[in-house]
């Protein structure tokens, strides 16, 4: 493992957790490294990792000398690396491990990511104290957009985390309207119920886009 500086975040992860991680930087309240995530058109996007007990995940690119993205989630870098099938951060986003590129899923950086997520509520409290939610996206493979999932139950996670399971996730997976903005799930009822649609059909998908 590279040298480390010392610091609050010496006792996020054991040695062994970080052993051969490339680029390993102990921070004041967080651990970081080099990450990347690779596009087949534009090649490796690089950038720093920043895992905090919080659970939080932030990433400063550095893909060209000029980049500004900073402090970006790993599907906001995911998506500015130019990864055609984004929605699947935890597999595409890597670490150097003995260098080779390893997805976070396979590391243990994600412990405190997946701990602050088990809260009953859907929420954790960020570095500030206070409760923050964090909405995902999940791609369509029939229609290319991006689908926000509300992660606010257990329930909204369950369904969130069935679709990203899903290798060829479609909107006509989406079984309920609840994920849906107010306006918009508002809209769509009156236009359903205008045109004698049930409860089983996929109109529950349309979106402010599709109407």
């Amino acid at each position: 493992m590279a040298a480390a500086n010392e610091g609050a975040g010496a006792g996020l992860f054991s040695e062994e957790e970080l052993r051969e991680v490339s680029g390993v930087r102990r921070g004041e309240d967080f651990v970081e490294m080099t990450c990347g995530c690779t596009s087949h058109r534009y090649g490796d996007a690089v950038g720093r990792l920043r895992v905090f007990a919080s659970g939080d995940l932030e990433i400063s690119c550095e893909c060209t000398p000029g980049c500004r993205e900073d402090k970006l989630t790993p599907a906001a870098f995911e998506k500015h690396s130019g990864k055609e099938t984004s929605g699947k951060w935890r597999n595409t986003v890597w670490v150097m491990v003995q260098g080779e590129k390893v997805p976070l899923s396979k590391t243990a950086l994600l412990k405190y990511y997946y701990l602050a997520h088990k809260s009953g509520n859907g929420s954790h409290k960020g570095r500030n104290g206070r409760p923050s939610h964090r909405d995902e996206f999940v791609r369509c493979t029939r229609c290319g957009k991006e689908r926000r999932f509300r992660l606010r139950s257990k329930e909204e996670y369950r369904v969130y985390h069935d679709a990203l399971a899903k290798v060829n996730w479609t909107c006509a997976n989406l079984t309920t309207d609840r994920f849906l903005p107010q306006a918009t799930a508002g809209v769509v009822h009156l236009l359903a119920l205008a045109a004698g649609i049930t409860y089983k059909d996929d109109w529950r998908v349309a979106t402010d886009g599709d109407l």
